[in-house]
């Protein structure tokens, strides 16, 4: 039997035995869909926090109060240390060789009120250079003045949503936000930028640092970002940067130094191996496609018997009995795998246009090792049918009966 004959053969045989071959294409379609599915959210999970830090570029450090001794884990993105970072230590910072600029950050959660509404709000202090370092612009008025860091200024800049919300998009520049005591006037609106480093920073109030301090009655910093004259110069500053701070702390390197490779290598990592565990797991669904598969062809060989017994008349070999079954299998769990295949990029096509931020992307491998996975588990339950119909007597498949072989 030729391939072209046997392709007609199979083609015929599973359009007229349509319920077997709809549960066989669904059954492999939706564990090949699982796979891309649950791969293309891993890979768009590690591309999303990929991109979120390397917003920051390859010249820029940051500074944390703690230490992380252990090179394989993360640092401690918390913030939270022994000792403070203090606006004393930015400006000692600023003052090395390699250093472009320091921004200073102060972060806390404290409620808003403007024209009446009270609003629960993330309230950000910083300086002009926090802009530069994270690319933000605004879309109406100007960004923080340049002041001194021990100046406290009440002006800040909003984000859009905090704009729409509290103000319901209506001209803002000049007007006031009031927080307990302490009242800001609006210089400028940013512009749309989404979620960054785990901030919205549509939903954010930017205050000079030290009105911040002020606000929150503190001392201490959330962490630094360091601008660096040039990338090159990261292992030179980094080593400036400990050194500096263990004399200003007493002796004691009680700081973290992070660059966008350290952050970068560890999520990426964690991300590949989380992205390979869930496509494993989504693997086991073909398992069990298989074995329906290997189910529906040992009823397919008790019901086919005077067929075989037929071909093994007309001169069919065992080897040829066994190519037709395995080759069944095969043509229906190659279907199915392109069923998959279309289901699970049209769902990950979906979610994309839900959520245009989030990035979806199936990783090549993923695809390749879904289509392999499909036909071997196809081809390898498949055997059994297969084998069992190309052992049966020609005598008894000729009168419909089956033997114990």
């Amino acid at each position: 039997m030729q391939g072209l004959d046997l392709l007609r053969f199979n083609l015929r045989l599973i359009s007229r035995q349509r319920f077997r071959t709809l549960m066989v294409l669904l059954a492999t379609a939706v564990g090949v869909a699982a796979v891309l599915l649950l791969t293309g959210l891993g890979e768009g999970a590690r591309r999303f926090v990929l991109s979120e830090f390397a917003l920051l570029g390859n010249d820029v450090l940051i500074v944390l109060p703690g230490r992380k001794e252990t090179s394989g884990g993360l640092p401690p993105l918390t913030g939270e240390g022994a000792r403070d970072l203090t606006l004393e230590d930015a400006e000692a910072i600023n003052r090395l060789s390699g250093v472009k600029d320091v921004a200073p950050l102060v972060v806390g959660l404290t409620t808003v009120t403007a024209h009446g509404l009270n609003r629960e709000q993330m309230v950000v202090g910083t300086t002009e250079s926090f802009f530069n370092v994270r690319g933000l612009n605004v879309q109406q008025g100007q960004l923080l003045p340049k002041l001194d860091l021990q100046r406290p200024e009440p002006v800040c800049v909003i984000g859009t949503r905090v704009w729409k919300e509290i103000f319901a998009g209506r001209p803002v520049l000049g007007q006031w936000l009031r927080t307990g005591e302490r009242r800001y006037r609006i210089i400028g609106v940013l512009e749309e930028k989404g979620v960054g480093l785990g901030t919205d920073m549509r939903d954010v109030v930017i205050v000079p640092v030290a009105s911040a301090m002020q606000l929150f009655n503190t001392s201490g910093l959330f962490r630094l970002f360091i601008k660096l004259q040039h990338p090159s110069q990261v292992e030179q500053v980094t080593t400036r940067v400990e050194q500096l701070m263990q004399q200003r702390h007493g002796g004691e390197l009680d700081i973290t130094v992070i660059t966008q490779d350290a952050v970068l290598g560890v999520f990426n990592n964690i991300l590949q191996i989380l992205t390979l565990a869930v496509g494993a797991i989504a693997a086991i669904s073909l398992i069990v496609a298989g074995i329906l598969i290997m189910n529906i062809m040992l009823i397919s060989v008790s019901q086919r018997t005077s067929e075989i017994g037929l071909l093994k008349a007309l001169g069919a070999s065992a080897a040829l009995i066994r190519l037709i079954f395995l080759s069944e299998a095969l043509l229906l769990s190659l279907l199915g795998a392109l069923l998959g295949i279309a289901i699970g990029f049209s769902l990950l096509w979906l979610g994309h246009s839900i959520w245009p931020e989030f990035p979806v992307a199936v990783p090549l491998w993923a695809l390749f090792g879904a289509l392999f996975l499909a036909l071997f588990v196809a081809g390898l339950f498949a055997w059994l049918p297969a084998s069992k119909a190309a052992s049966l007597p020609p005598v008894l498949a000729l009168r419909g009966e089956t033997s114990d072989v």
